[in-house]
């Protein structure tokens, strides 16, 4: 029941702030090492019909401007799934949260408040949200892909 819930919870949209025409669409892989004919082993990324703790995932985000202008002030935000722990995007225009979306910064710079009003360095496990702001805009027939790597808990 458990790797049916995290699978579910996987599916959840990203959030967009944006021109209408951009549309987004998401998917989920999963990533794992598959032994080849020839006695090797090969990296693969395939869709996921269920995922257990541990399983790498791939989290993809296509956007497509299917305006006939360009689209200004694109930001992409998407949570990562409580069953999920962040594992890092390749993208070094990425920011995250460690607070549920109140503020933003790359992983390095950011605390998590303790109970006795100390604070600490974040870590990956604390990332709540991955966003993205476009600074140069999305042209008209443009489309593009963003990702970022998490772990079944």
């Amino acid at each position: 029941m458990r790797a049916f819930l995290a699978l579910v919870a996987l599916c959840a949209p990203a959030a967009a702030i944006a021109a209408e025409p951009v549309s987004l669409t998401s998917e989920v892989l999963v990533e794992h090492v598959k032994p080849q004919p020839d006695g090797t082993s090969k990296i693969v990324r395939e869709e996921p019909a269920m995922v257990t703790p541990g399983d790498k995932l791939v989290f993809l985000l296509s956007y497509r401007n299917a305006g006939s202008e360009a689209a200004t002030g694109f930001t992409l935000t998407d949570p990562i799934p409580g069953s999920i722990a962040f594992a890092g995007t390749e993208d070094s225009e990425a920011v995250v949260s460690v607070d549920g979306g109140k503020s933003w910064g790359k992983l390095a710079t950011l605390k998590v408040a303790q109970a006795d009003g100390t604070s600490r360095p974040a870590v990956a496990a604390d990332v709540t949200h991955v966003r993205w702001r476009f600074s140069q805009p999305i042209l008209a027939g443009a489309t593009g892909q963003l990702s970022f790597r998490g772990v079944v808990k």
